[in-house]
């Protein structure tokens, strides 16, 4: 009889135990869920220098005392290590008539290939396992990516994504175990110590001190979304993509335009500041593309004449994009935007700004000035649509002659016709033969 007990207890066991299985595995699969969405919604953050690093990589005086800064050693040997080289090979297309069975013969080489037309730049390393930041005009229809690191190590690269609207990219090499550069928290100063670290003329990483000669310059007519700090560093074809850190080593801008007559440095060069880095870079490395807010407003600065004494602020709204955010909201042709969300909108750049670091789905409060009276209206951004590439006239897009490449200019001719082509062809066969009758 005492037995019965335990027969019915392992009956009992075995009846339940499908089921308590099941509920364990249903467990492991939303616990396994859960890790996997967490992670995916994880945003992205720059690397942050800590304050051991900082300490270390401080500037120092020659004797280690109160006395004037003579080297910016440490701190240049901790930023360099995260500064790279980048090579990228674009292959060029063979001539036209190589394979004329008439005009070959006029060329030297009859065996001519597709060339490759190399380019170099610099990067900066944010992240461990191989993110990479660096200008979009650098890796521009590159076909092969090739990123040199300070200490020998070579690596291929793919293309994370890019932004031209504010010239930056993130690539990313199949590597671990990497050092990336600190973003430095609290914004830069005018006055402030500046050191450029990047490959100038591809002579190898070279660094150069000047000072922040200004923040927020806009109106350069490089790229669409203009925020950049002006240093007097000297930034050089190759320097492109490259690091602006300050005197502790920690990165404060990404260089990437000059101001030249001659294609050299002339004192004036231009970094994007890590904030817009941060932005652009969070969004590369989670979607691959940049999503920014839209008004869908072309507006002017009220400011017109900078001679006149008595000027006003504010943007003024020029034309209204039917059935755009703007347009929904109640915003008319005149109206004079005086703040957003508090703040003072000075310039039609600033507004540009301002909406274009705001995603889309966003509700800015407007306070606008309407027939003399002061109003508010509010406007549920949406997303901007997709822009027509501008001419970028001062980019360093340079080649390994060092000979400036000016970005967008005559980069997507249409290909010659049949027509065109048998034209020029008999063109060249007039002009080989008048040479030939002439030697």
């Amino acid at each position: 009889m005492s037995s019965l007990p335990n027969t019915k207890n392992k009956a009992f066991f075995w009846k339940w135990l499908p089921w308590m299985l099941l509920l364990i595995m249903i467990a492991g699969f939303i616990w396994l869920f859960m890790s996997m969405k967490s992670a995916s919604n994880a945003t992205w953050e720059p690397p942050r220098t800590t304050a051991a690093q900082q300490q270390a990589s401080a500037p120092v005086s020659a004797d280690n005392t109160s006395a004037p800064i003579s080297s910016y050693h440490n701190a240049v040997a901790r930023a360099s290590q995260s500064v790279v080289n980048i090579y990228t090979t674009q292959t060029v297309a063979e001539h036209p008539y190589i394979d004329d069975p008439v005009m070959r013969q006029y060329f030297e080489d009859n065996n001519q290939q597709d060339q490759g037309s190399t380019n170099l730049g610099s990067g900066v390393i944010v992240s461990k396992d191989g993110y990479i930041v660096t200008n979009a005009h650098v890796v521009e229809k590159a076909d092969e990516i090739t990123v040199a690191f300070s200490d020998g190590r070579k690596s291929r690269a793919k293309v994370i994504g890019t932004d031209p609207d504010s010239d930056l990219a993130v690539i990313k090499v199949e590597m671990t175990g990497l050092t990336p550069l600190g973003f430095r928290e609290s914004p830069i100063r005018v006055g402030d110590l500046a050191l450029a670290i990047g490959n100038p003329f591809g002579v190898g990483q070279t660094v150069t001190q000047g000072i922040i000669s200004a923040t927020g310059r806009t109106g350069l007519g490089v790229n669409k979304f203009e925020d950049f700090i002006q240093t007097d560093a000297a930034i050089n074809p190759g320097n492109s993509g490259g690091a602006l850190v300050d005197a502790n080593g920690e990165l404060v801008g990404i260089n990437t335009v000059i101001f030249s007559r001659s294609g050299g440095s002339m004192g004036i060069g231009f970094a994007i500041p890590t904030a817009l880095v941060e932005q652009v870079m969070n969004a590369l490395i989670k979607d691959g593309r940049v999503s920014r807010g839209w008004l869908g407003i072309e507006i002017q600065s009220q400011l017109r004449d900078p001679t006149q004494l008595e000027t006003s602020t504010g943007v003024e709204v020029l034309k209204v994009i039917p059935q755009g955010p703007a347009d929904k909201s109640g915003l008319k042709v005149g109206d004079i935007i005086l703040t957003i969300d508090g703040v003072e909108m000075t310039d039609a750049n600033s507004l540009i700004q301002y909406v274009a670091r705001k995603p889309p789905n966003t509700t800015l409060v407007t306070q606008i000035l309407r027939n003399g009276k002061n109003a508010q209206v509010d406007v549920l951004l949406t997303e901007r649509p997709a822009q027509q590439v501008v001419e970028v006239p001062v980019v360093i897009n340079e080649g390994l002659s060092g000979q400036p490449n000016y970005h967008g200019e005559s980069e997507n001719r249409p290909m010659m016709s049949k027509e065109e082509r048998d034209r020029m062809r008999e063109e060249l066969l007039k002009l080989f033969e008048q040479d030939a009758v002439a030697q």
